[in-house]
C-alpha cells in the first residue's frame, strides 16, 4: 500500500504513539529534494518527544549559499555527525559515484552505528541507495537490521528508481511517497 504525504503532514502521530507503537517497515520515497530526509527527521523528533529510543542514521544535505555542497551522516541515538560525501572533485573521497565522492571511513562508522542500533524502540535509515542496492557497498549493515527488526517500527528512505527492488526484497513494507519541494 502506498500513501502520499507532505513532509509537514501530521501523519506522524498516527504512525507513532506511546499507546500503540506500530511495528513494520515503511519505505519513504520521493524524488530528489522532495523532503525524505526532512520527513525522517520529523519522525525522529516526534518519537524522541514521546521518550522512545531511536536508532539509526540520517543523511542531511549540507548547503552553502543555497547550494548543496555535501552530505553528512548523523547517528540518531547520539547526535554525532560526520562528513559523508562531497561533489566529485571538490574534496577528498574514497568511493566515487557519478556526482559524489564518499568517505569510506564515514561509511564504516555508519555501519558500526547500525550494528549497535538493535536496542531501540524505533529504527530509521536515511537512506539506502545505489551503493547498497546495486554495488553491495555503503551502509549494507542496514539490510540485516531491516530484515531482523519486524517487531519494531522501521523507516527507510529509498529513491523511486530503487523502490521496485526494495519491495521485492521487503514485500511486507508499506510505502510513503513524500511529495513536497523541501530539501532532502
Amino acid at each position: 500500500m502506498q500513501t502520499d504525504v507532505n513532509p509537514s503532514d501530521s501523519l506522524l502521530a498516527g504512525l507513532i504513539s506511546l499507546e500503540e507503537i506500530k511495528p513494520g517497515l515503511t519505505l519513504i520515497t520521493g524524488p530528489r529534494g522532495s523532503g525524505k530526509t526532512q520527513w525522517c527527521l520529523k519522525v525522529f523528533d516526534h518519537a524522541s518527544s514521546l521518550g522512545l529510543r531511536v536508532g539509526g542514521l540520517s543523511s542531511p544535505s549540507v548547503f552553502e549559499n543555497g547550494k548543496k555542497i555535501g552530505i553528512h551522516l548523523v547517528d540518531l541515538s547520539s547526535g554525532e555527525r560526520r562528513p559523508l560525501a562531497y561533489h566529485r572533485g571538490s574534496r577528498r573521497g574514497d568511493l566515487l559515484t557519478t556526482d559524489w565522492q564518499m568517505d569510506v571511513e564515514t561509511l564504516e562508522w555508519g555501519n558500526s552505528v547500525l550494528e549497535k542500533a538493535v536496542d531501540c524502540d524505533l529504527f530509521i535509515l536515511d537512506e539506502l541507495g545505489p551503493l547498497e542496492f546495486n554495488h553491495g557497498v555503503g551502509l549494507t549493515a542496514g539490510f540485516g537490521i531491516i530484515e531482523a527488526q519486524r517487531d519494531l517500527p522501521v523507516f527507510v528512505s529509498v529513491r523511486p528508481s530503487l523502490l521496485p527492488e526494495a519491495l521485492l526484497r521487503w514485500y511486507w513494507a508499506g510505502v510513503l511517497n513524500v511529495s513536497c519541494g523541501a530539501a532532502s
